[in-house]
């Protein structure tokens, strides 16, 4: 157990970044929760990391404002349209237009710099590479590679001696088996937000890989869905 060691926890306000932030409270880390603000369609996973972030007990939560429109290629971004994912909740093979381009490393290079002005080893993700939508940036050899990049950059790694961990305790889980943990850790999914084609007021669309993923994990976990969906369209 920790004895309140600093850690950056990357929230979204998704469920699996709420049973991230769970998990680094659980472990006794001092949360420092951050936020992206970066052009996406809607607004609503802000709302609900602030919430998550809060609930859950971190320290400090704080949001990064940074508009990835303009270099665009990914229909969380621009005008694109959302497709809707599989009807059985699984990923296809190939990379879909949802993923937006370097995210991740952008993300986690920001989470970086926050956690050494902190002073911060740890570095929390919500990352997998079970049951995800195929993005390249969810897997175990790219977060390895990222967290020996973070030895090499930084001045606490290099004059310190501090070695920067990226903590991704999701990785090789299940999404049934991420809902039982933070169930069992206390997360309240109906607090999260998970839907890349909300409506404006918020309900989620029900049918674009993140919704389907998300509902497929609820049934496998034997869990009742907590989300609310949008009626289906006529």
């Amino acid at each position: 157990m920790k004895d309140q060691s600093r850690a950056v926890v990357l929230l979204s306000g998704g469920l699996d970044s709420a049973t991230t932030l769970a998990v680094a409270r659980q472990q006794g880390f001092c949360c420092h929760t951050l936020s992206f603000d970066y052009g996406q369609r809607h607004y609503h996973e802000l709302a609900a990391s602030e919430r998550i972030s809060r609930i859950l007990g971190a320290k400090e939560h704080h949001v990064v404002r940074l508009d990835m429109r303009d270099i665009g290629g990914s229909a969380l971004t621009s005008d694109l349209a959302v497709p809707p994912g599989n009807s059985d909740g699984q990923a296809g093979t190939d990379i879909p237009v949802t993923y937006v381009p370097a995210r991740n490393t952008i993300f986690l290079s920001v989470a970086l710099a926050w956690a050494e002005a902190r002073r911060a080893a740890d570095i929390f993700i919500g990352v997998n590479a079970v049951d995800y939508s195929g993005y390249p940036d969810c897997r175990p050899e790219y977060l390895a590679a990222f967290e020996a990049m973070a030895n090499l950059a930084t001045k606490m790694s290099l004059q310190e001696n501090i070695v920067v961990r990226i903590n991704a305790p999701l990785l090789y889980l299940k999404k049934s088996e991420i809902i039982q943990k933070g169930m069992a850790l206390g997360v309240d999914y109906s607090l999260t937000h998970s839907c890349y084609d909300p409506t404006p007021g918020g309900l989620a669309c029900g049918r674009c890989d993140s919704c389907l993923l998300r509902q497929k994990g609820f049934a496998d976990a034997g869990v009742p869905d907590p989300t609310l969906y949008a009626p289906d369209p006529e």
